[in-house]
């Protein structure tokens, strides 16, 4: 068996076929064991490329969102210049919160069964390809930019074009792309400009017609810029529609001697009542928050820790803010 004939380093890890025997790469080579086939016409280098296996979170949110973006740059080789990566597969290279997708019995959906979904510009092609949800906008409904290496829709535009989430969702997904960077004890990026702003998504879904008109002209009402998690969003919607006062988002807190107490999720700072949402924690992230709330509390202030288990129980949340707030 003769030698496996090396490839142009120009090529890089993902191809096309047609510029591999523009290369001078025969059909041979191209059906070599090292090279994977995701979709019609692209070839990855096993070797070169993370397989679906290595992404290594515990969290199906984020799971779902690393799945997405792999499958956007397996793709990307075969993207037709009027294409751009849209909807979900565009929120997730953007790093946006979306809602889980599941399986008919239930599960999370895994890496090969999430559609990646595709946007044909003006008169471009549809993009037609098995495991790929084609779409078509005209120019004026979507702006396109490039990030880390994709073209993807615009946070505005991917926003705009995604009314058919629920409105918490939507209000989740516009405050992560409506997030300022604030000054603040120990906050990370202080002066990062927003990927987005309220403005521009408002402009974005008055563009022209939206599917979910009604639920991004509702959702607009909702978004923040200081909201850092699609939990706390979603804390913030379940209170605020059940008639309870709007918390303040993400205020550092100090003792009465000037010292750092904490940063808390939510606050109502006249009632000296802090709401903390608490994911999946582990090791030292625990720890610390068992501190930071013992301190809060030590210094007077009645702290709410939030879990998936409570905010399921919206009645038994409800209580309790109301309770803390002598409602």
């Amino acid at each position: 068996m003769g030698r496996k004939q090396n490839l142009p380093t120009h090529l890089g890890s993902a191809f096309t076929v047609t510029v591999a025997k523009a290369n001078g790469i025969g059909r041979g080579r191209l059906r070599g064991s090292d090279l994977s086939r995701p979709f019609h016409g692209v070839r990855i280098q096993t070797d070169a490329i993370d397989d679906s296996d290595t992404v290594e979170t515990e969290d199906p949110y984020d799971r779902q969102r690393l799945f997405r973006v792999m499958r956007a740059r397996e793709y990307e080789p075969r993207l037709h210049p009027g294409h751009c990566f849209s909807r979900q597969t565009a929120a997730s290279v953007w790093g946006g919160p979306l809602p889980l997708e599941f399986d008919p019995r239930g599960r999370p959906l895994d890496f090969a069964h999430l559609d990646l979904h595709v946007c044909a510009l003006g008169p471009a092609p549809l993009p037609r390809a098995a495991g790929v949800a084609g779409h078509r906008t005209l120019s004026s409904l979507m702006t396109v930019r490039e990030h880390e290496g994709l073209r993807v829709s615009s946070p505005a535009s991917t926003w705009a074009s995604l009314g058919s989430l629920s409105v918490p969702d939507l209000i989740a997904l516009g405050d992560y792309f409506c997030r300022r960077w604030r000054e603040g004890h120990g906050r990370p990026h202080a002066g990062r400009e927003p990927l987005a702003t309220v403005a521009e998504l408002k402009a974005a879904a008055d563009a022209g017609r939206r599917r979910g008109a009604s639920r991004l002209r509702e959702a607009l009402e909702w978004i923040r810029e200081d909201s850092w998690s699609p939990r706390e969003s979603l804390v913030r919607h379940v209170l605020v529609s059940a008639g309870l006062p709007e918390p303040e988002l993400n205020v550092d807190l100090f003792d009465e001697r000037g010292r750092f107490l904490g940063c808390v999720d939510m606050a109502y700072r006249e009632k000296r009542v802090a709401i903390e949402y608490l994911g999946m924690l582990h090791g030292e992230s625990w720890a610390r928050d068992v501190e930071r709330i013992a301190a809060l509390r030590s210094a007077g202030w009645i702290v709410i820790e939030v879990t998936s288990s409570l905010l399921k129980n919206r009645a038994e949340l409800l209580r309790r803010v109301a309770s803390a707030l002598g409602r």
